[in-house]
This record gives structure tokens, C-alpha cells and sequence, in this order.
């Protein structure tokens, strides 16, 4: 019998006729490629700890992590910039012994005429109108209860003879980077205080706590989840990161294959953020920097973390940059980052944005990755689309051999078998190889055939007869990142000389 069924018995002998249906020439790559948040809570239901939890909305997110929860807040920015793909979150605590960061806003003087005060708490917006003649206490006291009315807010409020003081409702140091503001906008946008009152703030301090993140990165175990937010940048949660996504024992690893990237934000001036960076040297993992917004930067890392896995998913090696980070407020003017401030952070390792008309958009989003094993400069692994996109390629091919040789048996290339049989040489296998890296090609993933096919190895193991080992080269595509022009422009265009009259 020439053809290799699975389940028809060779020996049939009841008439008549028998089918069985295989798959293995009809399927393709299709993933789900969830994104997962991993963020403290304020509940106090230790279950929800370190466990992967299937988010259905911002809503159930607050319910589950409580309110004014850092991954609540996550959850809700995150589905302001995705609001269609799977989404998971994984609780944790504040941190052993961890306290709640606090804030003081002073109200001073008596309004002379009638106003608004626009107070900002993390980029969120509270505004009282104000009378003539209205004193320091009604006005702290009515900005203080239309801040505890705000089932969403990052803080509580309690007012005192005009002072207000400020609790972040998330113990740990994540609270240190909530941000107070008075008028931030400017007169452009309509916002200055009445007239005859001025507000002093103390920005928020004293927040002390950061969880330990194995349990909650061991907690994703060998699921997909292709992209991960998470808040803390300090130096031992980005260890923990490295060691949970790396190449020998990671998410990297040649045994698990389950891949993704963390992407992270932190608010620095440049001074401190290139310090930084140029300490970090993973390729898994994303530091965005920025100076000076008021929106704290687990709301950006939550952002940047959305807008790449809605891109990524349609196509890996698409680039990131003019994205925009929805929920995101710009940095002030003084504190943007000029041309050559983002050109010194792309070099330390830190990803950057832009600004236009007040929409924050990704400028270029790169890893941390910067030196080899050698400590020399090293860009390969520099854009995050480089690794989606190599990731794609093992998974594409990946499925394409294991789908259409699931049961094979293995034979020398040289082997002549009958038509129909369930057997494979190592020529084969290469045919198919070639064949899913022109459909790669079709969708604009990888370049150059030519030179794939000749660098293509695939042969079977000298020490093991049932292996076979394959050397695949592809090209990746690459991204559109820069355009130069030499604009070499002239005064005058010289005439054609004409020839002397005889």
C-alpha cells in the first residue's frame, strides 16, 4: 500500500468505503497574541495574588484590584489604546511593609473676583469654581470633596484650614510618581487661578515599597503572552524581567518558545534616564523615557504596551514610531526632549517619543539591549520590531513543519518511496522551508530569496537518524527610520556654451 493512513487498517476487509480527513495540508499560522499587565493592588484578597486573571473590562479590573489599584489604572489605559485584543493582568502587592506616598496643597489668600482653580492629580483634571470673596478653607474643603468623589482617583483628600493633604490610595513607590499641578495648561487653554489666590503643593513623597516580581513573572509560566506592561523599572524588578524572558531558561529559551516583551516607562530627567539606561542590557525589555508629564509612567508603559501589540499583531515588522500613546499628557515645553536629547537616549538604551499638536506618538521604540558578549557596541538586537519579527519567523515556520509532518517518517534524500507514503527527506523538508519563506515574503516579512535558498542547510543529524538539522539565514525586512537628503540647490544654471562666431 503505497498511501500512509493513520487510522484505516491496512487489513480492511468489510466493504465499502472508508475516509479519514487530515488537516496537515490545509493549516496556517493564526495566534491570539494576548498582552498581559502585571501592577499592584489595593485589595486585600490574597487569592488574586500572582495569578493570571482574564480582564472583560476597566470595570472589572477596579473591582478585582480595588480602588485607586496602579493595575486598575493600567487596565483602564491600556484599553484606551486596544480596546479589541485579550487582555490578562496578574495582581500583586504593594511590597512588604509598603506606605502610602503623600502630598500637601496650600491654598492661600481670599479670591478678590470670581474663577476656576484646575488642579491636576496624575494628568487627571479636578476643577471647583470659585466666588468672590471665597476663603482659603471653602476652597480647599470643596477641592478636597471633588477629589474624593472620584471613585477613579489616584488619591484621597483632607482639608484643614486651607491645607489639603494628598494620600496615594496604592501604598508602594509607584505613589512618588503621581504628579500635582496647578494650571498646567496655561492661559492658552484657559486655566489660571482667580484672582488673589495662589496654591503651593508638595509633590507626593515618602511612598516606600516594591514586591518582589518572580512570582508574578513565574505566574505566566508557558502561555503566550506576547506583550507585557509593568510599572516598576527599579534595578531588581528589571532583573527579575531579564532572567524571566532570556534565551537559555526564559521565555526565549529553545525548549519553551513562548516569547514576548516587557515594556516599561520611567519619568527622569535625560541627565539620569542615560545613566540609567546604559546600566540595562536586555533585549526583552523596553525603557521609555520622558521628562516632565504629568501622567504617571505606569499609564505610559500600560500605552506603550496597547499600541504595540495592536501594531505587532497585524504586522511585526511595521514600525512603531508615530503611534499614539492615547491617555498620555506631553511633557512641559522646557522639559521636551530636542532631537539631539533623543538621539543620546536611543543610544543608551532608553525608547523615545514626540509631540505633535499635543499628541504624544512614539518616536522610535527600542530595547535595552545595546553591547554583546564582548561588551562592544552591538545594535542587532536594537528595535523592538526586529525581535517581533523574528519571532514570527520561527513561529511561521515553525507550525508549517510540525502541520504538515507530524507522523513522518524520515528517509535519505537519495530514497525513492512510493506516492502517498508518510515520508520525508531532508530535501524535502528544505523544499518546504523555501516554500514558507516566499509566503513570507509575500507578506512583507523577511527579503531576498535568492540568497535565503543558498544559505538554506537542512540535513540530517551525523549522531541521531531520526533529527534533522536545519541553518535557515532569513532577511528581515527593515523599517523606514531615516530619509537624508543632500539638497545641493544652485543660484544660477550655467548655459550650454555656444560656439565662436567664425
Amino acid at each position: 500500500m503505497a498511501v500512509s493512513f493513520s487510522h484505516i487498517p491496512a487489513n480492511l476487509r468489510v466493504p465499502l468505503f472508508y475516509a479519514e480527513i487530515s488537516n496537515e495540508l490545509a493549516g496556517h499560522l493564526s495566534m491570539q497574541q494576548p498582552a498581559c499587565i502585571i501592577g499592584p493592588v489595593t485589595s486585600s484578597d490574597p487569592d488574586i495574588l500572582n495569578t493570571p486573571i482574564l480582564v472583560s473590562s476597566p470595570a472589572m479590573a477596579y473591582e478585582v484590584c480595588g480602588p485607586g489599584s496602579v493595575l486598575a489604572d493600567m487596565v483602564n489605559t491600556y484599553r484606551r489604546n486596544d480596546s479589541f485584543g485579550e487582555l490578562w493582568m496578574i495582581p500583586t502587592s504593594s511590597g512588604p511593609g509598603a506606605t502610602q506616598a503623600t502630598g500637601e496643597v496650600r491654598i492661600i489668600g481670599t479670591a478678590t473676583a470670581g474663577g476656576m482653580i484646575p488642579f491636576y492629580i496624575g494628568g487627571d483634571l479636578y476643577r471647583i469654581g470659585v466666588a468672590p470673596g471665597a476663603p482659603p478653607d471653602a476652597m480647599a474643603d470643596l477641592l478636597a470633596a471633588t477629589i474624593n468623589e472620584d471613585p477613579f482617583g489616584l488619591t484621597t483628600a483632607d482639608a484643614t484650614n486651607g491645607e489639603i493633604t494628598l494620600t496615594a490610595k496604592q501604598a508602594g513607590t509607584l505613589g512618588n510618581g503621581i504628579s500635582l499641578a496647578v494650571a498646567w495648561r496655561g492661559l492658552a487653554a484657559g486655566e489660571e487661578l482667580p484672582p488673589g489666590v495662589t496654591v503651593e503643593i508638595d509633590p507626593m513623597a515618602n511612598g516606600a515599597g516594591i514586591p518582589d516580581l518572580r512570582p508574578a513573572l513565574e505566574a505566566l509560566g508557558d502561555d503566550v503572552y506576547d506583550y507585557i506592561g509593568c510599572p516598576w523599572t527599579d534595578v531588581a524588578s528589571l532583573n527579575a524581567i531579564e532572567e524571566a524572558m532570556n534565551d537559555i531558561t526564559g521565555r526565549w529559551a529553545w525548549d519553551r518558545q513562548v516569547y514576548g516583551h516587557v515594556f516599561t516607562a520611567r519619568n527622569d530627567t535625560l541627565g539620569d534616564l542615560r545613566a540609567f539606561g546604559v546600566t540595562r542590557n536586555d533585549p526583552h525589555a523596553t525603557v521609555h523615557g520622558v521628562d516632565g508629564s504629568l501622567t504617571p509612567p505606569w499609564r505610559r508603559a500600560a500605552a506603550l504596551t496597547a499600541e504595540a501589540a495592536t501594531s505587532l499583531r497585524i504586522d511585526p515588522a511595521r514600525p512603531l514610531q508615530t503611534l499614539p500613546l492615547v491617555g498620555c499628557m506631553p511633557p512641559r515645553r522646557d522639559k521636551k526632549f530636542k532631537i539631539r536629547d533623543r538621539q543620546t537616549l536611543l543610544f543608551a538604551g532608553i525608547a523615545v517619543e514626540d509631540e505633535v499638536d499635543g499628541q504624544v506618538r512614539i518616536n522610535r521604540c527600542i530595547t535595552t539591549y545595546q553591547r554583546n558578549a564582548w561588551g562592544q557596541p552591538d545594535p542587532s538586537y536594537l528595535d523592538v520590531e526586529t525581535l517581533a519579527t523574528v519571532q514570527y519567523f520561527v513561529r511561521f515556520l515553525r507550525q508549517r513543519i510540525v502541520q504538515k509532518f507530524p507522523r513522518h517518517k524520515l528517509v535519505d534524500d537519495d530514497t525513492v518511496v512510493g506516492p502517498g507514503q508518510a515520508a520525508v527527506s531532508p530535501r524535502g523538508i528544505k523544499g518546504e522551508v523555501v516554500v514558507a519563506y516566499l509566503d513570507m515574503v509575500d507578506a512583507g516579512i523577511v527579503e531576498n530569496v535568492d540568497s535565503f535558498k543558498e544559505l538554506l542547510i537542512v540535513e540530517r543529524d551525523a549522531q541521531d537518524p531520526n533529527r534533522v538539522n536545519i541553518l535557515a539565514s532569513p532577511d528581515l525586512v527593515n523599517q523606514l527610520r531615516v530619509a537624508g537628503l543632500l539638497a545641493a540647490f544652485r543660484l544660477r544654471t550655467a548655459s550650454q556654451a555656444l560656439p565662436l562666431a567664425a
